[in-house]
């Protein structure tokens, strides 16, 4: 009788990169499947070398007194790690060229096959990608059911949004690319994968749109194509017309990415179908609204959502017996809009929700949240010691001023620092956290 093969232990380096990256408030929980997709990804001596870097952004003389070479040896290596992705680098106004390493996702999981390659086995990777997001649960439930704060939100489809409704910038996809400094156009990450696991759909591919220095990043080491604002529209409107979901960065400045998501295969909108009660996606600050009047009970609005919030139930018609209508799940309808969108008989309309959602300002501050919420705060504090300045304890205090009141207090909970409770208590006594705008 065949005796089961106790699994490998992965190599030391890998552990430690795992560790590191747990650091990081979207982290990626052990596996089998991630320790494979690293050493596909990382050899074993980047993985002990990245595995040192801090959470920070971090310039090339950091990584070279970190791994304790000379700049020249750690330039060659973070120019290796930036040209497959795996390090962002982005230059400042002032001349510098600032480095850090992205998170599995939104990160290196999806640029690994956000273009063709010959440098690694993609068909490998997809399928380990959807064994450890599509069969695994570990990872999914990390990324969007931990905390309050969650990784996107969606965007609504601006062309269902009623006459006369307020709708601020950071809410507009189109606003997001006519202010973004740069914008880089790949292929989608999820529907790739899926397409080499014989799973996808029929949506363009070329529609996954990042932007500013998350942009500026992948443009340079070949990972998205530079467009301008104008193709950056045409690019939405194919969206628009295959009746894809935009799916965001959660914050209100600097978003770094807009997915352009179909619900078979998109990650997020799949987790929001299997862990609905964890509410993994921020939900726009629209809801549907279905006219029973006008509802002929086609069932096109059932088909379209990414998300089973809509669904068809008996009309209650003597008259007509088989009549159907659509009824709508408000608890998990993403405010979305696709299904007003293909409503031929003008019954569905987008509404505004009674209380508006809340979005971080940026993604400093939406860090800050997240890993407030699951209790790494001190990781982002203390993540350079030898480092330490009043700039950057300037930069994380003040985010952390940002936060509303209750987590504000967890907060200092966390940092075990009487200097930084008092100046908490000092400066959040004389100013308010910044409110979510109205």
């Amino acid at each position: 009788m065949a005796q089961n093969t106790p699994p490998i232990p992965p190599a030391a380096a890998y552990t430690r990169l795992v560790e590191r990256l747990n650091r990081f408030p979207q982290g990626a929980p052990p596996s089998p499947s991630l320790y494979e997709i690293l050493s596909i990804l990382f050899s074993e001596r980047e993985a002990a070398l990245v595995a040192q870097l801090p959470i920070q952004s971090f310039a090339l003389k950091d990584a070279a007194r970190i791994w304790q070479v000379d700049e020249s040896a750690a330039q060659k290596t973070l120019d290796d790690l930036t040209s497959r992705a795996l390090i962002i680098d982005v230059a400042h106004p002032d001349g510098r060229i600032m480095y850090s390493v992205p998170p599995p996702m939104a990160g290196f999981f999806e640029f690994s096959m956000m273009r063709l390659r010959d440098d690694v086995d993609q068909k490998r990777l997809a399928e380990l990608y959807y064994q450890y997001l599509n069969v695994e649960d570990d990872f999914l439930t990390d990324l969007f059911g931990t905390g309050g704060t969650n990784l996107g939100r969606i965007l609504i489809n601006e062309q269902v949004i009623p006459s006369g409704v307020e709708v601020l910038d950071y809410e507009r996809a189109s606003e997001v690319v006519n202010t973004a400094s740069h914008i880089g156009i790949s292929q989608c990450y999820c529907r790739f994968k899926m397409q080499m696991v014989e799973e996808a759909c029929a949506a363009p591919l070329d529609v996954c749109m990042t932007f500013n220095a998350t942009a500026e990043g992948l443009i340079k080491s070949g990972y998205a194509r530079q467009v301008d604002v104008a193709e950056g529209m045409d690019v939405l409107q194919t969206a628009y017309d295959h009746n894809l979901v935009q799916f965001g960065d959660n914050a209100r400045r600097d978003m770094n990415f807009i997915c352009n998501c179909c619900g078979c295969c998109c990650e997020a909108l799949t987790a929001a179908r299997r862990f609905e009660t964890m509410n993994p996606l921020h939900t726009t600050n629209f809801i549907a609204a279905i006219d029973l009047d006008k509802c002929s009970g086609c069932g096109k609005c059932v088909n379209i959502c990414p998300v089973e919030a809509m669904t068809l139930v008996s009309a209650n018609d003597p008259t007509q017996p088989k009549r159907k209508q659509a009824r709508l799940n408000e608890d998990i309808c993403l405010g979305c809009g696709v299904c007003a969108r293909v409503c031929d008989s003008d019954g569905i309309t987008m509404q505004p929700r009674e209380q508006r959602v809340f979005t971080p300002l940026t993604f400093a501050h939406r860090v800050v949240l997240t890993a407030t919420e699951r209790g790494q705060l001190q990781d982002l504090i203390f993540d350079r010691r030898d480092q330490w300045s009043q700039r950057t304890l300037a930069a994380i205090l003040g985010a952390i001023l940002r936060l509303p009141p209750v987590k504000r207090t967890l907060a200092r909970q966390q940092v075990r620092s009487r200097f930084l409770e008092a100046w908490i208590d000092k400066v959040g006594n004389a100013r308010s956290p910044r409110p979510p705008l109205k």
